[in-house]
């Protein structure tokens, strides 16, 4: 049960926070400089950042209504009353919070942390509630008001646009996720299984056998699906036993290797059967990008687009795919990696262990607008909306969007969109033949029917397989996958977005274990993404 211990600090912790509750301990230092007091009466519409006075009274005056339960008032202090009054209401009516006492801590400009003490009371059973968090005063736009930037994280950390916050009888009892080898999986021990934990109490939560406790909990934003987020227990429920199919050694592993990179997300799957091994986010947002990730792969396709030219018969891993310095369709000119020199005499197998994008659009021409499509719906079962991983997943998207697209989906870029769960199993596709689709909980748990595709001739896999180890050996992927035994194959990747840094992907298998990484901003597959990967596969199932 996601921070289920009673009493639990929720939060982030500030370095500097003045002792006691209450304003007497109050202490601004600020650098801004200004008259002080609140614009009002005859005065002039105040401009300019709020001044060291005016961050006190403001803060004081909030938090005050606050206290006191006022939510219309504390919010008539934000910039943005009509969305923070709901919220700030919601506080002691909705989650049952009274004795609130606020205490601010040592401002940094116009930024106050502060804590939070307080009592969650529901159905006779109380629950002392502690947590921080912190607020910036900005200057009203049209007022010239000194007011709370509103945000809900001001509210609680774990608030965002939409949110709100209950406590009751919980919507789905605890659950108890083991690992493949009945080792519980808690999120204190493997922070990155946070969000997906919850998930799989959301669904699994009355077939796993447990009873409903109380909780405050956070409630998301309608629309967005997503299960409610455990703050506080006041009285526990009865656990029912969850199997996964994640192997706590994995995922210690993929948890070590995605804190090296911010914005760093891994999957790792047995290729024998789909299982997910692992999953391991380290983002800002919390989000869960590894499974629901939906952005460029760049080179990764490749593994998609040469299997489609061998497919068609365009080409084989032997035949010619020249890789000239730059190359046009529709067009549009595509250039490589800097430093890389052209060849005009290269095969498939050379262009792909190299990640010439050259030598694949040359080919853009050939293929028809939706052959890539097809290749990836018919033979790796993306795109077609209809995994039943047992958490919330996307499933690729590859449309047939024509024109340069065509091109530069071949390249993993143009409106090709993956999550590393799905580069993942494209990598146990290619390499064993068949399309197992990856699961987290047992298919078996409760029989869900789980998606199919045809899968590769064996000639490909070969061809594949050849073509993936030539580039974790001798290509591109070398240098990460060096030291790696037994039977290995890889291939690097980046995607240009929006003129930022490119995002870095990798993918790679090792003997039975297949794993993909994204690093945004992180900029060569080698770079970031690569290492990941190699920390999950040296780890094994």
């Amino acid at each position: 049960m996601r921070k289920g211990v009673k009493g639990a600090i929720v939060g982030a912790v500030f370095t500097v926070m003045v002792g006691g509750a209450g304003y007497g301990a109050f202490n601004i230092v600020s650098a801004l400089n200004g008259d002080g007091g609140g614009s009002g009466g005859s005065q002039p519409v105040r401009t300019g950042p709020p001044s060291g006075d005016e961050v006190e009274e403001t803060t004081r005056k909030f938090f005050a209504a606050w206290e006191r339960a006022q939510g219309t008032t504390a919010a008539s202090y934000t910039n943005n009353a009509e969305a923070a009054g709901p919220l700030l209401t919601a506080f002691g009516e909705d989650a049952h919070i009274t004795d609130v006492r606020i205490t601010p801590g040592t401002a940094r400009g116009a930024t106050v942390p502060f804590s939070v003490k307080a009592t969650v009371s529901y159905d006779g059973r109380s629950e002392p509630l502690a947590y921080e968090s912190r607020l910036t005063v900005v200057r009203g736009v049209t007022t010239g008001r000194a007011l709370v930037d509103w945000k809900p994280s001001v509210v609680h950390p774990a608030l965002k646009e939409g949110d709100t916050l209950v406590t009751e009888e919980s919507a789905s009892p605890p659950v108890k996720a083991v690992d493949r080898d009945g080792t519980v999986l808690t999120e204190d021990d493997y922070p990155s299984l946070g969000p997906i934990l919850d998930e799989l109490r959301k669904r699994y939560g009355d077939k796993a056998g447990g009873t409903p406790g109380v909780e405050l909990v956070v409630r998301h934003a309608d629309g967005t699906g997503a299960a409610d987020t455990s703050l506080l227990t006041l009285a526990e429920g009865e656990a029912g036993r969850l199997p996964t199919t994640l192997s706590a050694t994995a995922q210690a592993a993929a948890e070590k290797a995605v804190r090296q990179y911010a914005e760093s997300s891994v999957v790792a799957v047995e290729q024998s059967t789909g299982e997910v091994l692992a999953v391991a986010n380290n983002r800002a947002d919390g989000w869960n990008a590894a499974f629901l990730g939906q952005v460029a792969p760049g080179s990764t396709m490749k593994i998609v687009s040469a299997a489609t030219l061998i497919d068609t018969g365009l080409t084989s891993m032997d035949g010619p795919a020249p890789c000239p310095h730059t190359a046009v369709s529709e067009s549009q000119t595509f250039g490589n990696l800097p430093g890389m020199e052209p060849d005009e005499t290269a095969t498939l197998s050379e262009s792909f262990a190299r990640s010439c994008n050259t030598a694949f659009v040359k080919f853009a021409d050939e293929v028809r607008v939706d052959s890539l499509t097809r290749e990836a719906e018919d033979r790796f079962g993306l795109g077609r909306d209809d995994w039943q991983v047992g958490v919330p997943s996307f499933d690729g998207s590859v449309p047939a969007s024509g024109g340069p697209d065509t091109a530069a989906n071949l390249l993993g870029q143009g409106q090709v969109q993956m999550s590393p769960l799905n580069m993942a199993s494209v990598t146990a596709t290619a390499t064993t033949g068949v399309f197992r689709q990856p699961v987290i909980v047992p298919q078996d748990f409760d029989d869900r029917a789980l998606a199919t595709a045809r899968g590769l001739d064996a000639s490909t896999v070969q061809q594949l397989r050849a073509m993936m180890n030539r580039t974790a050996t001798s290509g591109s992927a070398a240098e990460v996958m060096a030291g790696l035994s037994g039977s290995i194959g890889a291939k690097t990747g980046s995607a240009e977005v929006d003129g930022a840094r490119a995002n870095s992907w990798f993918t790679g298998y090792r003997d039975d274990v297949a794993a993909a990484a994204m690093v945004q901003r992180g900029g060569r597959g080698g770079d970031a993404a690569g290492p990941i990967v190699a920390s999950v596969l040296r780890a094994g199932g």
